[in-house]
């Protein structure tokens, strides 16, 4: 076993295996990045992209070096599209205007009411 970094967190044994689950509804796929890096970048299909099938989400990674790594990331990315997608909305609570809006309002209505039937004059010339 690998120690443990400072300051990361191991994952919990009960997101391993969503992960797992998650991982068997899925189709993988690796490319080859694109960007700088060179011979590391050009040379070795490191770059995973996931689709989840029953969804048609897609996600990717690929700024490790690692195959194995990327694809742990892609998963990772994979479940938080999914958890924002279930995610349910709070429903909006209707609001009224107060009544010294509303008076405001139509005061303003009356207004340009007026103004309109002082330009249009009687007709008569």
């Amino acid at each position: 076993m690998e120690p443990e970094e400072p300051g990361q967190l191991k994952p919990s044994p009960a997101a391993s295996v969503a992960r797992s689950a998650l991982a068997r509804q899925c189709r993988f796929e690796f490319f080859r990045g694109s960007g700088p890096g060179g011979q590391h970048r050009n040379k070795v299909e490191t770059g995973v992209r996931v689709h989840h099938l029953p969804t048609g989400l897609k996600a990717q990674a690929s700024e490790r070096r690692s195959r194995e790594q990327n694809r742990a990331e892609a998963l990772k990315r994979l479940a938080a599209l999914l958890e924002r997608r279930l995610r349910r909305r709070r429903p909006r609570i209707p609001t009224s205007k107060p009544a010294a809006v509303k008076e405001k309002e139509t005061e303003a209505k009356r207004r340009q009411a007026r103004k309109k039937v002082s330009r249009r004059g009687d007709g008569l010339e």
